[in-house]
């Protein structure tokens, strides 16, 4: 399945991210080069995605969108670079193509991630919005610190972690995946959602409601096509969750019992989407290609 535009929003938040990191006085060429190499490797740009067609539904003006697309890829790019570290997926290949830490070196990684993140709060920071006031500005920086940070995606890779070679409760696996993965996911549907002053509260909470159980199939896939596709298709070393001996859905539900909770899941966003009083297809869309995306 093709998402509609999509190839039009990659080439947006591309050109974008590009005239970011130009704009960059350079210090260092190879940290300047890492990064690069972290946050334009390639990607499905799926947060990006998911604040632009948002964005639309809700008749915003996307010049106002472009900085905050921006800083989640640059959130994501961060996590992915460190997330190939030795000291925690240990992941040689990433897209198909060398991890940063193995085409540059692990000092290098560790500074382009923690670089990135920073550039992803200084490109929301510095922008001058359209149509949105100074509070909503302080609101989405809040929003975007509380998805990235302890409570969100760095706090559910550490549970993430510690949960690694032990069995935990399908309760606590949700837990660490609403903050691993979700929490991000969402940041992308409810950053976009804030810069529509006027939303009634009611249609915030639907959507926040879809965000979750996208979010939260999304997560379920990827522990289902780890170990369905080949590392071919994924671009990186498949089953490598087994490998490590990681909880995971198939491993808690067997693969039959994840496909009915995926698909659970998805029709509960489906539900709450009915609710809103807007043309969600490209939302609706967007939750079919996640459960039928083979990377």
């Amino acid at each position: 399945m093709q998402l509609e535009n999509l190839a039009h929003y990659q080439q947006r938040i591309d050109a974008y991210l590009q005239l970011q990191l130009d704009n960059l006085e350079i210090n260092d060429q190879r940290l300047f080069d890492a990064m690069q190499y972290g946050l334009l490797i390639g990607g499905k740009r799926m947060r990006p995605y998911l604040a632009y067609v948002t964005a639309n539904m809700l008749h915003l003006d996307l010049d106002d969108i472009d900085p905050i697309a921006a800083a989640l890829e640059c959130i994501h790019a961060y996590s992915l670079i460190h997330d190939d570290l030795p000291a925690m997926d240990d992941d040689d290949l990433r897209r198909g193509q060398a991890t940063c830490h193995i085409k540059f070196d692990e000092a290098t990684a560790i500074l382009a991630g923690d670089a990135l993140q920073s550039l992803a709060f200084d490109i929301l920071a510095n922008h001058s919005f359209n149509n949105i006031s100074a509070q909503t500005h302080v609101k989405l920086m809040q929003q975007l610190s509380h998805a990235t940070g302890y409570q969100g995606m760095c706090g559910g890779q550490a549970m993430d972690l510690a949960a690694t070679g032990e069995q935990v409760s399908l309760s606590h696996l949700q837990t660490i995946h609403k903050l691993k993965t979700g929490a991000l996911l969402k940041a992308s549907i409810l950053m976009p959602a804030s810069c529509r002053e006027d939303l009634p509260e009611q249609t915030f909470a639907g959507l926040q409601q879809f965000a979750e159980q996208i979010g939260l199939a999304y997560q379920v896939h990827d522990d289902i096509i780890d170990i369905t596709s080949s590392e071919e298709t994924l671009g990186k070393p498949a089953g490598s969750d087994l490998e490590a001996n990681k909880s995971t859905y198939p491993s808690l539900l067997g693969l039959d019992g994840a496909l009915k909770k995926e698909q659970q899941l998805f029709e509960q966003a489906l539900t709450a989407l009915t609710a809103l009083p807007y043309n969600t297809r490209n939302l609706a869309d967007f939750s079919t290609f996640i459960i039928k995306r083979a990377h």
